[in-house]
């Protein structure tokens, strides 16, 4: 295998790697899928003091497996009515952005010679505020192709929440790239290394680092929900009043493509909050807040990202069983009357504050 991997061109072996990167990158994101959905039910049950899924395998273990058979076996349902091309083409986009984004999340430093990267763009953060953005267009059209009042009521939502949060996602992480003097992720990680200047006992991560990046994780916190469409943003779906919103006419595999989408996007909105806010995959205590120089030193990183990813899927998941749903209006009123303007003095705040220091 070394000989024949040696005898490769140099052009060869990066798509060798990249190919395998890919591969690996994409079934981390599926395992995800899967098994955040197991644990969102069994926090549920315990919240509401149930059992949950527990009869599929042990533990219920294997409760994703079913759910999936069960998805791809059901009866496929096209309702006369739809608007044929647009209702087939919906949910195929609705795990798109998530997928894309997969590409500059640095899940870790090195393992062996390979960067934990697929694609080290220097405009990272504005690719993935890009990618993100396409997910609406799912919504919409599913909306629009279900030819029904519930869905397109669910499609409005969406894009009208899109357009008031994706605003204030994108002014909240201003000061952080200030701060780190880069839009490439990897910058942003390095720039939270090192000793915190402010709080010694505390990691330089930038959820620490200042007032003002305390904030702008608080608001990207807020947006990302919004983005997401969990509660308390839900909006778009509102089972209460609109029986499930844009999914209403979906059914089998289609259905879970929709689901799937969902989940899938909310692993990516943590994946860049732990990126940009909780150093990614360093840990200073254990001295891991460098590039790795062994094999065990990566696996340590790739393992650091993956836990802070799966505590903030859990916080997630911990408020959509405390927080009730807002209304419509409040949900506008807050972004476009509080996020934004917050937003807008955090970044003037920010630029004042470095220039004052810079003096």
């Amino acid at each position: 295998m070394t000989d024949w991997l040696n005898n490769l061109t140099a052009s060869q072996q990066f798509a060798l790697f990249t190919a395998v990167k890919v591969l690996a990158a994409f079934s981390v994101l599926m395992f995800f899928v899967a098994y955040v959905v197991l644990v969102e039910r069994r926090v549920c049950a315990f919240i509401q003091d149930r059992l949950g899924p527990n009869r599929v395998g042990p533990f219920g273990l294997l409760q994703p497996a079913a759910d999936a058979v069960k998805a791809f076996l059901k009866e496929e349902i096209t309702p006369r009515y739809v608007r044929k091309a647009f209702y087939i083409l919906a949910p195929m986009l609705a795990m798109m952005p998530a997928i894309l984004n997969l590409a500059v999340i640095p899940f870790g430093s090195q393992l062996g010679s390979q960067r934990m990267v697929l694609a080290d763009l220097n405009v990272g953060l504005l690719y993935t505020f890009g990618i993100v953005s396409l997910g609406v267009y799912s919504i919409v059209l599913a909306g629009y192709a279900a030819n029904s009042k519930y869905p397109f009521l669910g499609g409005i939502r969406s894009s009208a929440q899109l357009i008031s949060y994706e605003i204030a996602m994108g002014l909240s992480v201003i000061p952080v790239f200030l701060y780190a003097g880069s839009l490439n992720l990897n910058d942003i990680l390095a720039a939270q290394t090192g000793p915190n200047r402010w709080l010694p006992f505390l990691p330089n991560w930038f959820v620490f680092q200042s007032p003002m990046t305390l904030l702008a994780f608080c608001l990207f916190l807020a947006a990302a929900f919004a983005e997401t469409n969990r509660t308390p943003f839900d909006l778009p779906e509102a089972e209460q009043e609109l029986a499930g919103g844009y999914n209403v006419e979906y059914s089998s595999i289609k259905f879970a493509m929709f689901f799937m989408g969902e989940y899938a996007n909310m692993i990516i909105a943590s994946a860049i909050l732990v990126t940009l806010f909780f150093g990614g995959w360093t840990l200073p205590w254990f001295g891991l807040d460098q590039p790795a120089t062994t094999l065990a030193a990566g696996l340590a990183h790739l393992g650091i990202f993956l836990a802070k990813l799966g505590v903030c899927l859990l916080g997630f998941i911990w408020v959509r069983w405390m927080w009730p749903r807002f209304r419509f209006d409040q949900l506008m009123r807050l972004g476009w009357l509080r996020f934004v303007p917050i937003a807008l003095a955090n970044i003037v705040v920010t630029a004042v504050w470095m220039w004052w220091q810079a003096k």
